[in-house]
């Protein structure tokens, strides 16, 4: 049976197209079938593959990537979230190759494309589990939303008028409430994401948490917060105010009306994503962020 490795491309720019066909054309040496998006491959010099490795074209649709060994994403944290959609109901690892800018979720670099491409065909990587967060909206009794997020559920003004009155629930108990721009609700791989801007922790993945950001709040008591990863957590919208809108990963929204309320939980289905070096995750935020550590001199040498 034909190996086969999922291609989520970003097509911005054409060396992000030309990189695309680098990859196929290296996996096809190796025996390695690339599956792909019509729209996306159609902009791909692909060349000439060996008959029987031409590329296997998938919807797009959550779950399409079912039977692929690895979903290969050639982009940014956008590119990633995207495929992520396409991964999770089968549980098929992701793994980034940063082509954009900072492209935290990324587990590769573009200059080390070729040792990715060979430690996917000798299936050398670990794979772990990112969690996710459920979200259930609902206004006068009725489910109107659900959905669920890799980095972040928020729920946020829908217009830039008026700021959100907002309830803050935390285990069924009322923890705040304040008038906002918005409330995230972030797991440890989202806290360097939409959380990091709006002055949140960064937290190492391999925490399980829950984080709670508050978004331009106008109050005394509006800190981050940092809680159990099986915390349930529920935002209340006033029901005197404006609409808001619940929104997952910056990809899925739902408009809320005012008076809405939405659960915000673990999820069930974690997202699965491949480790190659094993980096420490210091050493990655270091080099994303260009942190300075001049001067750093490490642990003394043990004596004998």
């Amino acid at each position: 049976m034909t190996r086969e490795v999922q291609l989520v491309l970003h097509m911005g720019r054409a060396t992000n197209r030309r990189t695309a066909a680098v990859v196929a054309s290296r996996l096809a040496a190796s025996g390695v079938r690339l599956r792909v998006l019509a729209d996306e491959w159609a902009a791909v010099p692909d060349g000439d593959l060996p008959a029987g490795l031409e590329p296997h074209i998938v919807d797009g649709l959550p779950g399409c990537a079912e039977g692929a060994e690895v979903v290969l994403v050639l982009g940014g944290d956008g590119t990633l979230l995207r495929a992520a959609e396409m991964a999770r109901p089968c549980g098929v690892p992701l793994l980034g190759v940063n082509l954009g800018r900072v492209g935290f979720l990324a587990e590769a670099e573009e200059e080390s494309l070729d040792a990715t491409l060979t430690a996917i065909v000798e299936g050398r990587y670990e794979v772990e589990e990112r969690m996710t967060i459920e979200a259930v909206a609902c206004a006068n009794g009725d489910v109107i939303a659900r959905n669920w997020a890799l980095n972040e559920a928020t729920v946020e003004k829908s217009t830039r008028e008026r700021m959100l009155e907002m309830v803050l629930e935390v285990d069924g108990r009322p923890l705040s409430s304040f008038g906002c721009d918005g409330i995230l609700c972030a797991t440890p791989t989202g806290s360097t994401a939409y959380a990091f801007s709006a002055g949140g922790p960064i937290v190492w993945p391999q925490v399980e948490a829950l984080l709670l950001v508050p978004s331009n709040a106008h109050a005394l008591f509006a800190r981050p917060m940092v809680i159990s990863p099986d915390s349930q957590v529920a935002i209340e919208v006033d029901p005197t105010g404006p609409p808001a809108v619940l929104d997952c990963d910056g990809r899925r929204a739902a408009a809320l009306p005012a008076g809405a309320r939405v659960e915000l939980t673990r999820g069930k289905t974690s997202v699965r994503m491949v480790r190659l070096d094993g980096q420490p995750f210091a050493d990655r935020l270091v080099r994303k962020f260009d942190l300075p550590v001049r001067g750093w001199r490490g642990a003394p040498p043990s004596g004998d």
